[in-house]
């Protein structure tokens, strides 16, 4: 029968220092990591305002405000659920999406009149323009409230 050297006590403790070290450092790994990584990179907006259209009024002329508008594009891979989405101007006139999926790569136009809404053009259902040539805001924000895109033109607003 063959037996094994038995281990000293130093080397009993050397051991079980080791092994303690060992047991952490698999239980806390991230803590130990986290700190030497940079901060993740912000990704770039999967959706945002991509173009606007105003009517110019003319002195006793009304506006044709279908052809008033706004776009909106998706420019991930996937596709996207607007509802509940809203639009506003710096006026804080406000168009809420209802039940829009935005197909990957796909754009539609927000008008500000009157039509019937489809795929690619929603109707605000408004009498009266909402984006103005010397001047707006636009604002696109997701279903809880954040901001998702804003574009300006005109004279900077404050």
């Amino acid at each position: 029968m063959s037996s094994l050297p038995s281990l000293s006590s130093g080397s009993r403790l050397a051991a079980a220092v080791l092994a303690s070290g060992a047991l952490l450092a698999a239980a806390f790994p991230a803590a130990a990591s986290d700190h030497h990584h940079p901060a993740p990179r912000q990704e770039r907006a999967a959706v945002d305002l991509s173009g606007v259209h105003f009517e110019t009024h003319h002195r006793g002329q009304r506006a044709d405000l279908g052809t008033e508008w706004i776009s909106v594009t998706n420019k991930t891979h996937r596709t996207v659920n607007l509802k509940n989405w809203t639009l506003s101007d710096a006026q804080h006139h406000t168009y809420r999406f209802h039940a829009l999926r935005l197909g990957a790569h796909k754009s539609v136009k927000v008008h500000t009149g009157f039509g019937r809404d489809d795929a690619r053009n929603v109707y605000q259902d408004r009498r009266s323009s909402v984006w103005t040539k010397a001047g707006d805001r636009a604002t696109l924000r997701d279903a809880r409230g954040h901001v998702v895109d804003t574009v300006s033109w005109g004279r900077q607003h404050r």
